[in-house]
C-alpha cells in the first residue's frame, strides 16, 4: 500500500512536462521552465517547459498543417476519439482529481465532481460531432434551391483559467474537435498540469498529431500576442477576467477573429419572502462555496427579502461557519486554500472595507494563520446596498448579505452591475419565476437551485460577462461557419 506522499509523487512523475507541438513533447525553445506550486503548502509540485512566442508559433504551424486533414476526417471518427477520451478520463478519474487538488487546492470531493463534469463535455460533443446539421430547401418563390453547410472555423486559440483546470479545457477542446477545428491550448500558468495530463490522454485516445497543441507559459501575452497577429488563426476562445478579455478582443479585431468570451460575474442570489429558507441556505452553500468561491458563477451578492433576512442570514452563517478548512487531500476538508496569496489579500481587503462601511461579521472574516493561502469561510450581514464588496467579483469564500423590499427592488438591485453571467432565484411562486427571470439581465438563472452548470446547457453571459456560449447545441456552433450555396432549380 502506497503512502499518500508516494501516490502524489508517482502521479506527478506521470505528467508530461514539455510543450505538446505536432504530437511531440518538447522543451521550450528558450530552455526555460515554469514552477507549479501547491497553494496549500507553497511548495513546488513540478517544473514544466515555459513557452515563448517562438513556441506558440510552432504550435500554430502544427495546427495549420493539420487543419485540412482534420476537417476532412469523418464526423464519426472525430466522435469516437472524443468518446474514447471520455472513457479514459473516467477510468483515471482519481488521478485527475488528485492532480487538480494538488495544483489548485479544491477538496478531493469537488475535484471528483469536476472530473465527471469535465469529461461529460467530451461525451456530449462526441455525440454532437455527427449531428452538426445544415439544410437544403427551396427558395420561397420556388425558383432556386438553398444549400446551407456548416464548416469548421479553422485553427483556434483556446485560453483557459486556473479555477477549473479540466472542465475549462474540455469545454473548449470538445466542441472544437467535434466541429473539425485544430487548436493551440494555453492553460493558466498557475494550474497547467491538468491540461498536460489531459493532452496526453487525448493522444492515447488516437488524436492525430498537430490537432491539439499545448503551450503553457509564464507570460500569457508572449504566447497570445504573436498568435492573434497571425492571419492563419481564425478563432479565439477565452475564459477569464473582463479586463483581460477586453484586451484580447481588441487584439482580435485586427484579423476579425471569431471570438468567444466567458468573462467576469457578479451573481445575485435572490431569496423571496415565500422561499423555502432551508433549501435556499443549501442552495447558497452550493452557489457560494463551490471551489472556495473561486468561480465566475459563484453567488456574489445575497439579496434577501427584509422579512426573512435575519433568519436566512443566521442559518447561512451557522452552516458556513461550520465548514472545515484544510488541504484538499485531507479527509473531512470542505474548503481548500485560495490559489495564491494575492487572491487572499484582495479578498481580505474587500472584507475589511465592508466592515468599515458598517457590515457585521457573522462568521469568519480573517485569513487562516500558517502555511498556504487559506481564508476563513465568511458571512457578512447588514451590508449596505452600495458597498464596494457588492460591486466587485469576490472570487472567494465570502457571502455578503443585503436586503430588498419588494420584487421591483430586487430586480433593480440584481441588475445594478456591469456583469450578467449567472443569477439565482428562490421562490415557491412559479409566476414570479417567469416575471423575474424575464427581467434579469443575466445569461443564466438558477431556479431553486444553486448548481446549474451542465454540458448539455448553453453556458454564457450578457453585458460585460462575455460573448457566445459553451455547452449544449450552441457550443459546437461557436466553432463553425455557415456557408450558403445558391443552386439554380434543375426543374426550372
Amino acid at each position: 500500500m502506497k503512502t499518500a506522499n508516494e501516490r502524489e509523487a508517482e502521479l506527478l512523475a506521470s505528467v508530461p512536462t514539455g510543450l505538446l507541438i505536432n504530437g511531440e513533447w518538447r522543451n521550450a525553445a528558450s530552455g526555460k521552465t515554469l514552477d507549479v506550486h501547491d497553494p496549500a503548502t507553497g511548495t513546488v509540485l513540478a517544473s514544466i517547459a515555459d513557452a515563448s512566442g517562438e513556441d506558440a508559433m510552432a504550435a500554430l504551424d502544427a495546427a495549420c498543417a493539420a487543419q485540412a486533414s482534420w476537417a476532412r476526417t469523418a464526423p464519426r471518427v472525430r466522435g469516437e476519439i472524443l468518446r474514447k477520451a471520455f472513457e479514459l478520463i473516467t477510468e483515471r478519474a482519481e488521478d485527475f482529481a488528485l492532480l487538480m487538488t494538488l495544483e489548485m487546492g479544491k477538496p478531493l470531493a469537488e475535484a471528483r465532481g469536476e472530473v465527471a463534469y469535465g469529461a461529460e463535455f467530451l461525451r456530449w460533443n462526441s455525440e454532437e460531432a455527427v449531428r452538426d446539421y445544415g439544410r437544403f430547401v427551396t427558395t420561397p418563390e420556388g425558383k432556386n434551391k438553398i444549400l446551407v453547410a456548416k464548416k469548421p472555423v479553422g485553427p483556434c486559440l483556446l485560453i483557459t483559467p486556473w479555477n477549473f483546470p479540466l472542465a475549462m479545457a474540455t469545454r473548449k477542446v470538445g466542441p472544437a474537435l467535434a466541429a473539425g477545428c485544430t487548436m493551440v491550448l494555453k492553460p493558466a500558468k498557475l494550474t497547467p498540469l491538468t491540461s498536460q495530463l489531459f493532452a496526453a490522454v487525448m493522444q492515447e485516445a488516437g488524436l492525430p498529431a498537430g490537432v491539439l497543441n499545448v503551450v503553457a507559459g509564464s507570460s500569457a501575452s508572449s504566447i497570445s500576442g504573436p498568435l492573434l497577429a497571425d492571419p492563419r488563426l481564425r478563432k479565439l476562445s477565452f475564459t477569464g477576467s473582463t479586463s483581460v478579455g477586453k484586451q484580447l478582443m481588441a487584439a482580435a479585431t485586427e484579423n476579425v477573429l471569431r471570438t468567444s468570451m466567458e468573462l467576469g460575474g457578479n451573481a445575485p442570489f435572490l431569496v423571496f419572502e415565500d422561499a423555502d429558507l432551508d433549501a435556499a441556505v443549501e442552495g447558497a452553500l452550493a452557489a457560494k462555496m463551490r471551489n472556495m468561491g473561486e468561480a465566475c458563477t459563484a453567488a456574489n451578492r445575497f439579496l434577501v427579502h427584509e422579512s426573512v433576512a435575519t433568519e436566512f442570514t443566521a442559518k447561512l452563517a451557522a452552516r458556513i461557519g461550520a465548514l472545515t478548512v484544510g488541504r484538499g487531500t485531507e479527509a473531512g476538508t470542505d474548503v481548500g486554500p485560495l490559489v495564491e496569496e494575492k487572491a487572499r489579500a484582495n479578498i481580505h481587503a474587500l472584507v475589511t472595507a465592508a466592515v468599515a462601511e458598517g457590515a457585521t461579521v457573522l462568521a469568519g472574516g480573517n485569513p487562516v494563520e500558517g502555511d498556504g493561502y487559506f481564508y476563513q469561510p465568511t458571512v457578512l450581514g447588514n451590508v449596505a446596498n452600495d458597498a464596494a464588496i457588492l460591486q466587485q467579483e469576490i472570487f472567494g469564500p465570502v457571502a455578503p448579505v443585503t436586503t430588498f423590499t419588494d420584487e421591483d427592488d430586487a430586480i433593480q438591485l440584481a441588475n445594478s452591475t456591469q456583469y450578467g453571467l449567472a443569477s439565482y432565484l428562490y421562490t415557491k411562486d412559479f409566476s414570479r419565476l417567469l416575471r423575474v427571470s424575464e427581467q434579469l439581465e443575466f445569461g443564466m438563472v438558477g431556479f431553486n437551485s444553486g448548481m446549474i452548470s451542465n454540458a448539455a446547457a448553453p453556458f454564457g453571459g450578457v453585458k460585460q460577462s462575455g460573448l457566445g456560449r459553451e455547452g449544449g447545441t450552441e457550443g459546437i456552433a461557436e466553432y463553425t461557419t455557415t456557408q450558403y450555396i445558391g443552386i439554380a432549380d434543375p426543374y426550372a
